[in-house]
């Protein structure tokens, strides 16, 4: 499984949304259960800007920390 980022103007039928600090996020359906309890948060570094995500559902992750298997 993966991250995927797309931006949206609109909430589309069974997505969920959540807010906070000013920001919408909507998120598939099908991704809920897999991503249940989990934080993201967006780090700037000296040499990069990412978003970091904290799953504590996911039992391995990738190198690049977009990727994760349950």
């Amino acid at each position: 499984m993966s991250y995927v980022f797309e931006y949206a103007e609109e909430k589309k039928k069974l997505e969920e949304e959540v807010s906070t600090k000013g920001v919408k996020i909507f998120i598939d359906a099908a991704a809920i259960m897999f991503i249940l309890g989990s934080e993201m948060d967006y780090v700037e570094e000296q040499l990069e800007s990412k978003f970091v995500f904290n799953n504590p559902n996911a039992k391995n992750v990738c190198g690049c920390g977009e990727s994760f298997s349950v």
